[in-house]
């Protein structure tokens, strides 16, 4: 009898890891339920668990604006984990729907659903430029003392280098 406790203990145990490892959603972009005021190129939805790629009838994300238009473009990237699909910009102000079935490696799909609210800027102007000429810029100011510093490098590095010369000079004429 106690084996057979033992086994279905075991047998419980393997079972609940496996559910564990249950694909479910990890995180999206835009955040689910924050509020834009750019409109975003892409949707990306990220999971648990390794998405198919190779499945495209699998996996859809659809995106609908507060009337109910999709606005996705219908592109569906797979990148490990994350599936990204291609937004058109929006321009309607309101909430938007973004509803996902990804199909995964080894398991059941992962699918839901989230909102984010898109707030359209409420007028765009375009920018008339006005040139204006620039002012012209006064030469750094110099002091006599770093003149004459300079200066004197100057004579120190003229005498150093005759000095050189006429080392070299005796060197080559005593040989």
């Amino acid at each position: 009898m106690s084996r057979l406790r033992i086994a279905a203990i075991l047998l419980l145990t393997f079972l609940g890891v496996a559910s564990a490892t249950a694909n479910t959603l990890v995180s999206t972009n835009p955040i689910s339920g924050s509020t834009l005021s750019v409109s975003p190129t892409n949707v990306t939805v990220t999971g648990q668990v390794t998405l198919l790629a190779d499945a495209p009838d699998a996996n859809s994300i659809t995106v609908t604006d507060p009337n109910g238009v999709r606005v996705d473009d219908g592109t569906i990237t797979i990148s490990d984990k994350s599936a990204t699909v291609g937004v058109k910009p929006l321009v309607d102000s309101g909430i938007y729907t973004v509803k996902y079935s990804l199909a995964s490696e080894a398991d059941a799909p992962l699918e839901g659903s989230f909102t984010f609210k898109f707030q359209s800027p409420s007028v765009i102007s375009t920018a008339n430029p006005n040139p204006e000429p620039s002012k012209s810029q006064t030469p750094a100011s110099s002091s006599w003392g770093t003149n004459i510093f300079v200066i004197i490098l100057l004579v120190a590095a003229l005498v150093v280098s005759v000095g050189l010369s006429l080392y070299a000079r005796k060197l080559f004429a005593d040989r």
